[in-house]
């Protein structure tokens, strides 16, 4: 690479959601120098608070930087941290790497990379997955693709964040294909689980117990397991928001369609997260469409705790 040796050990995050805060936490703990940016600037004070440096945007954040990290939502906020005003390809030195870990369509992680790559920097096509506490303690895991050189500039601040890397190509798209075929499962099984647990609930069982059952049981899933305590909890604030489904099981649909591949319970899964979206909860847990299905079945879940 060809930033100075001093700069060796510096770092950006562009976004400090729920996973980009832990992420920026994880780089912090291992040694890093870094600099971020947030549209909440709340959670841009919090990160200075951690001693992080504030930025003002993915440019400034950008400087200096053999590693950017963009933690944004979708594909268009990826292509405005990188092309558009005060973006982050302004500034990158020629060698450093962009690590883009938002969840998008595998032909738009090809053209990004392509752009970038273009200007004599690196993309990684690296969505994770895990959740915010393993975002918090660096143990997510990667799904990644894209050119030897890449991987090797993002190495050490993966290291830092990661508990699993799985190096899936060498050109950026594959690690997003890779991903989508974990989020149709992902959200089909929140689906199920949220299906299956208002169901009990209109049975009048003990729901407690049923995921105690179930838990233990063949029918239980990492997603019945990670969210059905905020059911049992009856605490709704958003650790994945429903509208995060909408708009990643949209994907796989648009993927499918291009394909002309059917994928029948996705789309059935897709149309309760858009429910769930339409009836106000868009912004709450996705474990929220358990809610729908009580609302049309007239079941009863349990209430927040005071």
């Amino acid at each position: 690479m060809s930033l100075d040796t001093q700069d060796k050990n510096r770092a950006a995050v562009i976004g400090l959601g729920s996973m980009g805060a832990g992420m920026a936490g994880s780089l912090l703990r291992a040694g890093f120098t870094v600099a971020a940016c947030d549209v909440n600037l709340d959670a841009v004070a919090r990160f200075a608070a951690l001693g992080g440096e504030p930025a003002a945007d993915p440019a400034a954040a950008a400087r200096g930087a053999d590693v950017v990290i963009c933690v944004v939502v979708n594909a268009a906020q990826t292509e405005a941290v990188l092309f558009g005003p005060g973006g982050a390809a302004e500034t990158m030195a020629p060698g450093a790497v962009f690590v883009s870990s938002a969840t998008m369509d595998p032909a738009i992680a090809r053209r990004l990379g392509a752009r970038l790559e273009a200007t004599g920097r690196h993309y990684l096509d690296a969505p994770m997955s895990g959740g915010a506490a393993r975002a918090l303690d660096g143990t997510l895991t990667f799904l990644a693709s894209g050119t030897p050189a890449a991987f090797a500039a993002a190495r050490p601040a993966l290291d830092a964040m990661a508990g699993k890397l799985y190096e899936l190509g060498d050109a950026a798209g594959q690690g997003a294909a890779f991903k989508m075929i974990n989020q149709l499962l992902a959200g089909v099984h929140i689906a199920a689980a949220c299906e299956a647990m208002s169901f009990a609930a209109k049975q009048g069982l003990d729901l407690a117990k049923v995921y105690e059952v179930i838990t233990a049981s063949a029918g239980n899933s990492w997603m019945f397991e990670n969210r059905m305590p905020h059911v049992l909890d009856g605490d709704y604030s958003p650790k994945s928001a429903v509208d995060i489904f909408v708009k990643d099981l949209g994907i796989v649909q648009d993927m499918a369609r291009t394909e002309k591949y059917p994928v029948p319970v996705a789309a059935a899964a897709l149309q309760m997260f858009l429910m769930a979206s339409g009836s106000g909860m868009g912004g709450d847990d996705d474990s929220s469409v358990a809610r729908l299905y009580a609302r049309v079945a007239g079941a009863t879940l349990p209430t927040a705790k005071a």
